[in-house]
């Protein structure tokens, strides 16, 4: 699935979004939302201190984890 631009990533969906952190640019390993307050982890809630540069819809559905425990 092809990257798109971080200014049209929806919002309240689960999505993988690439960030420049100090190691570069990378995906994060866990799905995000994006919030009318900022960028949020999907799976706690928590608020994310990030700069993403592009997102594609996440693939894992979070109810079919079974392959991950």
């Amino acid at each position: 699935m092809m990257w798109r631009l971080v200014v049209e990533a929806p919002f309240e969906e689960d999505i993988e979004l690439a960030v420049i952190d100090g190691d570069g640019i990378h995906a994060l390993v866990f799905p995000c939302q994006r919030l009318a307050s900022g960028w949020a982890n999907a799976l706690t809630g928590e608020m994310l201190d990030v700069h993403p540069t592009h997102w594609r819809a996440w693939q894992i559905r979070r109810n079919d984890r079974s392959d991950l425990h």
